[in-house]
């Protein structure tokens, strides 16, 4: 459970960690408790930051720089500076059936904000939280989840671009290392 200290009005959370690896099940596991305990809390996902496809560069994830499919910059600029300056965050989500942005979500200071999702404290965006934490999870577990999620059809994007792109993010960004905790997403 998290509570707001006094001296300041919002508390960031990153919850990050490889695909399938339990990040949204814990950060919602989070938040049900810091709301029960009468925290107000917010959980925004970096998936809302996915480009839409004419945005994004051309190639597999893996042969591109590290998480150019989400905008990043995005996150930072419109959710997590505007929180830490005290103010409201308001961004448009992605819409993965529709491939487009869609919705413009609002996210009031005062609060906990978690953001989950794969590279949510990436280099450039990890000293913006008060909290950074960590899910790991073996490699076939991770994948039976993905498949189970997106379909069968989704394994050749699990295999050789997701997994691969998540594994050099993991080497060259290390946010496992930077993690103020590390959590077990496997099944007790």
């Amino acid at each position: 459970m998290l509570a707001l200290r006094a001296a300041q009005a919002t508390v960031l959370v990153a919850i990050d960690g490889p695909g399938g690896s339990g990040k949204s099940v814990l950060a919602q596991s989070v938040s049900r408790a810091t709301a029960a305990a009468g925290t107000p809390v917010s959980v925004d996902g970096v998936d809302d930051f996915f480009l839409p496809s004419e945005q994004r560069l051309p190639g597999a994830p893996a042969e591109k720089p590290i998480g150019t499919d989400f905008d990043w910059g995005r996150l930072r600029d419109q959710v997590l500076a505007p929180l830490r300056r005290g103010e409201p965050a308001r961004y448009d989500r992605h819409d993965w059936k529709r491939d487009a942005l869609v919705a413009t979500c609002e996210v009031p200071p005062g609060r906990v904000v978690i953001v989950e999702g794969v590279y949510a404290s990436r280099c450039e965006l990890a000293e913006f939280y008060d909290l950074r934490v960590w899910v790991e999870c073996p490699r076939e577990i991770r994948l039976a989840r993905g498949l189970a999620r997106d379909g069968e059809g989704a394994r050749q994007r699990w295999d050789q671009d997701w997994m691969p792109a998540e594994d050099r993010c993991l080497e060259q960004h290390r946010p496992r290392e930077r993690a103020d905790l590390v959590a077990s997403g496997a099944p007790a």
